[in-house]
């Protein structure tokens, strides 16, 4: 499991340094190269609660054998892509995979250590390794960008989904399907349809000569009816992806809500770090990945110690404490950028944001999975994943997209985009405040 979360982790970033050599091959620059980074995340947002639902309908194995497959053959063709289209649509078919994949892998570790310290335990492995994949993700793509080229990024990990596949099927017990139930297939394609046509319309938005300049605008109407149907599916389905009751738990709406918040100003800094390095100060993809370094040892230390913290604490504090360092790391990008400075004064943003990535989403998966059953583990996964990945995208689209549009020409992109993702974690802190586990949760919490 742990294996299949680090890939699907680096394939979030592992393009992030390579994207200028990736423009430079495909002959394609400016918001255009968005699409490589929030086409993975937006389909695998979209889709993460059809795939619990799938998970929890069809049998957690079965489900997340044909995910890792899925995403395998993606990587595949991403690697051999001939064009920037095809590109592009690999991309897609990943995040498809991995949200087929990562609910029904999540489903099985909850399922397997109860409520408690080994619960807050396996989920912080859980989240060390995709935070860690996460960050090796920029260090690795740098590194093989320079030496093998930028489409060894994603031929790299399918020899390890191979293995995978084969220790799913040996590992993971089999279990027999449930009742056959109607799935929420509209619901679906409303909910991949609605930012896709929002990150179409603030990408296009952000492109100074644009062809089509009704695009905009209608795109970003078509993403505010998509929602709308998407509300009406969801109350007229008998099955929705996500069942009325869930709202009916308070902490673990909000707990979602305050993940997305988080993670649209973490995904936000990994972009504005990669830009800084090499638009900014011109440095290469090796340089790049390696400045990331103290990242990726400051998420391990920090996977080392919120588990201890997380259990004399509580999760609300910890969530408390990784949104106030995530604001601190925001607030140092913009110093930075404003005195351009050197690649190494970036390194104390990357602490914090290690340290943001650390206490917060740990602290907000412990609340997104408190109380589930066998019958809502795969929904209630595949909710908290798909408010982290739809948050990063969105995040990415909004702070990144209108702090460095033409319009705001003459004022500093980075400053600009890090003061709106503060705006974005306040909001944040807000909702976490108002996070209240009942007594006996907080109990096992503290274990």
């Amino acid at each position: 499991m742990a294996m299949l979360q680090f890939f699907i982790a680096v394939d979030v970033t592992v393009v992030n340094v390579a994207l200028p050599t990736i423009g430079a091959d495909f002959g394609v620059d400016g918001h255009a190269l968005t699409w490589v980074v929030v086409g993975y995340t937006i389909t695998g947002g979209g889709l993460l609660m059809l795939g619990g639902r799938l998970a929890d309908v069809l049998g957690r194995r079965r489900i997340l054998l044909f995910g890792a497959m899925l995403f395998g053959a993606a990587s595949l063709l991403a690697g051999l892509a001939p064009s920037f289209a095809v590109l592009v649509a690999a991309r897609l078919l990943q995040g498809a995979g991995e949200a087929i994949a990562l609910p029904a892998a999540m489903a099985v570790i909850v399922l397997m250590f109860p409520e408690g310290p080994r619960r807050s335990r396996a989920l912080s492995v859980w989240a060390a390794v995709a935070s860690c994949g996460l960050v090796l993700g920029f260090v690795g793509s740098g590194i093989i960008t320079e030496l093998l080229g930028w489409r060894w990024i994603f031929l790299v990990s399918v020899p390890f989904i191979l293995v995978v596949l084969a220790a799913g099927i040996f590992l993971v017990p089999s279990e027999r399907p449930a009742e056959p139930t109607p799935l929420d297939l509209p619901g679906s394609l409303l909910l991949i349809a609605a930012p896709l046509l929002f990150t179409l319309g603030g990408v296009e938005a952000g492109e100074a000569d644009s062809t089509l300049p009704w695009l905009p605008p209608v795109a970003l109407v078509g993403a505010v009816v998509a929602g709308a149907l998407f509300v009406g599916a969801e109350r007229r389905s008998r099955k929705p992806l996500v069942p009325l009751r869930f709202f009916r738990n308070r902490p673990r709406v909000l707990a979602n809500l305050a993940t997305a918040l988080l993670s649209a100003a973490l995904s936000t800094s990994f972009l504005l770090f990669t830009y800084y390095l090499q638009d900014r100060l011109g440095a290469g993809p090796l340089q790049a990945g390696l400045t990331m370094l103290p990242l990726a040892v400051s998420l391990i230390v920090a996977s080392v110690l919120v588990p201890q913290l997380l259990g004399r604490w509580g999760a609300r504090a910890c969530v408390l404490a990784g949104i106030g360092f995530t604001m601190l790391a925001m607030a140092a990008i913009a110093l930075v950028s404003s005195l351009g400075a050197t690649g190494l004064a970036m390194v104390p943003a990357m602490m914090l944001i290690a340290a943001g990535m650390g206490f917060g989403i740990v602290g907000l998966q412990y609340v997104a999975v408190t109380g589930v059953t066998e019958d809502d583990a795969g929904i209630a996964s595949g909710v908290q994943r798909a408010a982290d990945q739809l948050g990063g995208s969105t995040g990415i689209t909004i702070y990144v997209g209108i702090g460095f549009a033409p319009a705001l020409d003459g004022t500093d992109p980075f400053l600009a985009s890090s003061l709106l993702a503060i705006a974005g974690l306040a909001a944040a802190g807000f909702v976490a405040w108002r996070i209240s586990l009942p007594a006996a949760a907080m109990e096992d919490t503290r274990g």
